[in-house]
C-alpha cells in the first residue's frame, strides 16, 4: 500500500471535516442517529472515490438505519461536499460502518473484569 502524500493527507483532513458537519448539522433524515461520527476518510488520490468510516453509538438497528440514511443521503452529501470544498473532482462516497471504537469499550471493559477478579483471588 502506497504512502498517502501531504496532499492527500490534508484532503483527507479537509473531507473529514467537512462531512462531519453535514452529518451533524445539515442531514434532517429521521433514521440518522444523533451520536454519528465520522472517524475516518480515506479519498483516493485521483479524487474519484472516498470511504467514510462512521462511528455510531447505540444498538445494531441504530447502527443499520444509521448506515441506510446515510446511503439515501449520499447525493445530497455529496452536492454539499462539492460547494464547500473546492477540489477538481467530488468523490463517490462510499459509508462504512467502524466499530472500532465500540470493539475498544468492550475489551477494556474485559480487561477490568479480568483485573477486578484477580484482586479478589489475591485479597482472599
Amino acid at each position: 500500500m502506497r504512502k498517502n502524500s501531504i496532499k492527500n493527507t490534508r484532503i483527507n483532513g479537509e473531507v473529514l471535516r467537512e462531512l462531519s458537519n453535514i452529518i451533524r448539522g445539515e442531514i434532517k433524515d429521521p433514521r440518522i442517529n444523533q451520536m454519528t461520527s465520522v472517524v475516518a476518510v480515506e479519498v483516493a488520490p485521483d479524487l474519484k472515490t472516498c470511504k467514510a468510516y462512521i462511528s455510531v453509538l447505540g444498538d445494531e438497528e441504530s447502527q443499520k438505519n444509521t448506515l441506510a440514511g446515510l446511503r439515501s443521503a449520499e447525493g445530497y452529501v455529496r452536492t454539499k461536499l462539492a460547494k464547500s470544498i473546492n477540489l477538481r473532482n467530488t468523490p463517490q462516497i462510499q459509508f462504512i460502518l467502524d466499530q472500532s471504537i465500540e470493539y475498544g469499550v468492550k475489551m477494556s471493559k474485559m480487561i477490568d473484569d479480568v483485573i477486578g477478579t484477580g484482586e479478589e483471588h489475591d485479597e482472599s
